[in-house]
């Protein structure tokens, strides 16, 4: 058991394990942030049936949906170089590898968050747009400052899912070598031919946020339950 496993390993290796968590998170804030603008922006889009790019962004949700998250990083990694040279002339050859890992983790988030706001939107009550249309907003005003707000709080929900998701996800950038909280675990274990200690501490830390943030999620929903029963409560007093 003594060569199997050493608690003395387990204490050694968790400093040098944790110190490259920031880039996990780097990753994850970055992607989730980016990729809920561009998510809402894509299903406004959709909804609106704009000719041609409405089917642009078809193909590419589908894409994005429709295949591995490390085949599409792999995609980014090798294919986008290619496309920046042939295109635009871009030699991308001196970007750093965490570069292409948020693109891809930045589209796949915002094709995936693009159907929660998609779904969140269309269940705001039609009557809610034609009311602000009705006392002088524009369509713009009345989508940014009626709808809006309400769909985000019906697809928070989704959305505190999907940044959970998100964060488990990462555990794919070392594919590509960066080298992440992961990719340090491996690169530990090749070096010391320990390989179980590591990833047991790399199992316990995404353990450990992931409940985290899954408390957080609950907490946001309770908290958004309730402000939605005390305005129903008042309008109906009203």
């Amino acid at each position: 058991m003594g060569e199997f496993f050493s608690w003395q390993r387990v204490w050694e290796n968790f400093p040098r394990l944790i110190v490259k968590l920031p880039i996990t998170f780097e990753i994850v804030i970055i992607a989730f942030a980016v990729g809920c603008t561009l998510g809402i922006i894509i299903s406004f889009i959709e909804l609106k049936c704009l000719p041609v790019l409405t089917q642009i962004l078809h193909v590419f949700i589908s894409f994005e949906r429709g295949t591995p998250l490390l085949v599409q990083m792999l995609v980014m990694y090798y294919g986008l170089p290619l496309v920046l040279q042939a295109l635009f002339g871009i030699d991308s050859r001196g970007w750093e590898k965490l570069t292409f890992v948020i693109i891809t983790y930045t589209l796949n988030q915002a094709a995936f968050l693009s159907q929660d706001f998609r779904g969140a939107i269309i269940s705001i009550p039609v009557g809610q747009r034609e009311a602000a249309l009705a006392c002088g907003l524009s369509p713009v005003q009345a989508s940014v400052r009626i709808i809006l707000p309400q769909a985000i709080q019906v697809a928070v929900p989704s959305v505190g899912l999907e940044l959970i998701g998100l964060f488990q996800d990462t555990s794919l950038v070392c594919m590509v070598g960066v080298i992440d909280i992961v990719g340090r675990a491996q690169s530990l274990g090749n070096l010391t031919s320990h390989t179980f200690e590591s990833y047991l501490i790399v199992a316990f830390v995404f353990v450990v946020i992931s409940l985290a943030l899954t408390g957080i999620n609950s907490l946001i929903n309770r908290g958004l339950g309730l402000t939605g029963a005390l305005r129903r409560k008042d309008g109906g007093e009203k």
